[in-house]
């Protein structure tokens, strides 16, 4: 009988730090991410509008936009919905059509094949022979990271990673949000299509997986088109264009 008891108690014991072990593992602190974070595609995750996974569009004809798709991109970019919370229905915002790319009267003393850059109007302009430019609309820096300068395009990249800058990660850190330490290229990375490096600055164009945000400061400095307009833009340009922000 003693034995038994004995037994019965080792037993339960056992079954007992087995489910404590569980317990450790049961509920994991949460992974609180920005709403702030580069502003494109964490944004969403806290309210009602999601991430938007936007198909690839085929142009038939070479206007404003490129002829064919954004290129080669992970599969996920011709997912409807979002990829990353699946089911959840996505909010797609109307764009300000003044925000969409067109020809315009442009007066200025650059020279043509220079990209102008005004954040007051939320204006892309890449000046053109005879008084016109190709005007894009823009999402610009946020209050407090607004910046004026001319640099050159030193870069250009299709898909491009993202790697947050340390000062980015220490700056959400300290609001208990965390950043990724890296995103590989595709629909949901916050640097879109594409992507043109400013100088030896941390500034980019490039484009975004919000295009809502077109026409808003809401960026950390850098300026974002939606992807049709940076593919567009990106194929009309070269490494040592000309960029004037101001």
């Amino acid at each position: 009988m003693m034995k038994s008891l004995l037994l019965a108690a080792a037993m339960l014991g056992a079954f007992s730090t087995a489910a404590l072990g569980d317990d450790r593992y049961a509920t994991r602190p949460p992974v609180v991410l920005s709403p702030d974070l580069a502003e494109p595609w964490i944004m969403q995750f806290g309210g009602k509008v999601r991430p938007v996974v936007y198909k690839q569009p085929v142009f038939p004809q070479r206007g404003l936009f490129t002829s064919g798709a954004f290129g080669r991109a992970p599969a996920a970019a011709a997912q409807p919905t979002s990829a990353i919370n699946p089911g959840v229905p996505v909010v797609r915002r109307q764009l300000d059509p003044q925000y969409l790319p067109q020809i315009v009267n442009y007066d200025t003393t650059e020279q043509p094949g220079t990209i102008v850059i005004d954040t007051n109007s939320r204006f892309l302009y890449l000046v053109m022979d005879g008084g016109k430019a190709r005007r894009y609309g823009v999402g610009v820096g946020k209050p407090g990271f607004e910046w004026a300068g001319a640099h050159k395009i030193t870069r250009k990249s299709e898909w491009p990673d993202w790697t947050p800058p340390a000062e980015m990660i220490g700056r959400e850190a300290a609001k208990g949000h965390y950043l990724p330490a890296r995103m590989d290229g595709g629909p949901e990375n916050p640097l879109g299509a594409r992507a043109m490096y400013l100088g030896s600055t941390l500034y980019r164009i490039h484009g975004t997986n919000a295009p809502w945000t077109i026409g808003n400061a809401v960026s950390s400095g850098c300026i974002r088109l939606r992807n049709e307009d940076v593919v567009d833009l990106y194929e009309r340009v070269k490494i040592g264009t000309r960029v004037i922000v101001m």
